[in-house]
């Protein structure tokens, strides 16, 4: 059966340049997992030897993953619901794709609700590290007790009111505006803070722990376990956000080569937050941690450590909230999105009842064990989930022919033929594998 579009998006504008739709998608696929996952995993999965694998899947991912999310948005003019519903109705059962489009959709709002709150703790860090607060004080215990119930709530807020006010500026004026903004800083400042932290002293046991490669770890299925891991959930490939940018884009736009420089700054976010963070753990004497622990406890007694370590506290807060907010927006957006145009409701109230959801929810789990069991509930079983039935609706449901179509426009050259053997019969099975994988590890 041929396939109709869904009814056009009524979004007010679309991104105005190719620049601005780049720096979106870099500002939602770089997140805190870039800045405190990747160092961790970098040097307990073979240090230089990980960047093999990790690139290698984080171009495959981008190419045939980013794009595909890219295109399902552009080719239906809308985003989760409708672009699942376009899909399935090439084998006459849009309602199944309408409905299960809501688990993406619930995975990217689930996300956004944990994320939330812990961008709210970036500001609360950043806050007092503006007053020294952060320093001369045990930030144990001020950690400890900020993370209790209900014990965020005004930083939370704060995250809330900052992310909900860029939407209702619209995609124009508030998300890609803010992006031209957040992106450059965020690299500015982090290559400012590494080419800072390579002057401390005894550093040099930092970057070997990154960068030595233990070749020996390239035979070991975790290190591939994990590199691809990293790789497939710093892409946001979610099956849902990336959708919505791929609505506002322009039919000229070349969607595989935006893929691939969403992937490069993507990687390279990830090494400048590493070459700001590790060689001044090292510096110090303190073996590197992931999680909650490195970032609010153990960095604040380094920085009170450091010459002019308020400064570099600032500013490296500073950084990891322009990461935060701009993956935010795009979480935000694409429910936003989908409630606008299923429920005919003006963008402010789509916007409101988004955001306010995730206030309301979100003050409930703000205790950390609360804030990680969502996280971990909703990483390791609802956005895989969304992935999976994502690719498998581009790649099968419609099919690759009507997809390579859209992927086409805004290239000079065709596809390669290989592009639609890797997509469906490489990638398609990783996402299988990495949900599944995913449950086994206990998250990727």
């Amino acid at each position: 059966m041929a396939t109709t579009k869904a009814s056009p998006s009524a979004a007010p504008n679309n991104f105005t340049s190719h620049f601005g739709f780049i720096l979106a998608c870099i500002g939602s696929a770089v997140g805190m997992g870039n800045i405190w996952m990747f160092p961790y995993r970098m040097g307990e999965y073979g240090g230089g030897a990980f960047l093999v694998p990790y690139i290698l899947f984080t171009i495959l991912f981008s190419i045939v993953g980013l794009s595909a999310e890219f295109a399902i948005g552009r080719l239906a003019q809308t985003g989760t619901l409708g672009a699942y519903e376009y899909c399935w109705r090439r084998i006459n059962h849009s309602r199944i794709g309408y409905l299960l489009g809501w688990i993406p959709l619930l995975g990217s709002l689930g996300i956004a609700i944990g994320y939330a709150v812990i961008v709210g703790w970036v500001v609360w860090a950043f806050a007092n590290a503006l007053t020294g607060t952060l320093l001369t004080s045990d930030a144990a215990t001020a950690f400890a007790q900020m993370t209790q119930p209900f014990g965020s709530l005004p930083w939370h807020a704060i995250v809330i009111i900052i992310a909900a006010a860029i939407l209702i500026s619209g995609v124009t004026d508030g998300i890609e505006k803010i992006n031209k903004i957040f992106m450059p800083a965020f690299f500015v400042l982090f290559a400012f803070l590494a080419v800072w932290v390579a002057f401390l002293p005894d550093t040099a046991a930092g970057y070997a722990f990154m960068f030595t490669p233990h070749w020996e770890d390239l035979l070991k299925t975790n290190t591939w376990i994990m590199a691809m891991g990293q790789a497939f959930f710093s892409l946001s490939i979610t099956g849902s956000g990336m959708i919505v940018y791929g609505t506002y884009l322009r039919k000229e736009e070349n969607i595989p080569r935006a893929s691939i420089w969403t992937g490069l700054f993507d990687t390279l976010s990830a090494i400048l937050a590493a070459l700001a963070i590790i060689p001044a753990v090292f510096s110090f004497g303190i073996k590197p941690d992931c999680g909650p622990t490195l970032m609010f406890i153990t960095l604040p007694h380094i920085f009170a450590r450091m010459p002019l370590g308020q400064l570099f506290a600032v500013f490296f807060f500073l950084s990891v909230i322009f990461a935060g907010i701009t993956s935010l927006i795009n979480m935000f957006e694409a429910v936003s999105e989908s409630w606008q145009h299923r429920f005919h409701l003006r963008r402010n109230t789509a916007v409101l009842l988004c955001t306010g959801l995730a206030l309301f929810v979100g003050i409930f789990i703000e205790d950390a064990a609360q804030a990680g069991t969502w996280m971990d509930f909703v990483t390791i079983i609802i956005v895989p989930f969304g992935a999976v039935f994502g690719a498998v609706s581009f790649y099968y449901i419609l099919g690759y022919k009507e997809l390579r179509q859209e992927l086409e426009l805004g290239c000079s050259k065709p596809l390669p033929a290989l592009f639609g053997i890797i997509a469906r019969y490489l990638y398609v099975p990783l996402t299988v594998l990495i949900f599944i994988l995913g449950i086994v590890y206990g998250g990727l």
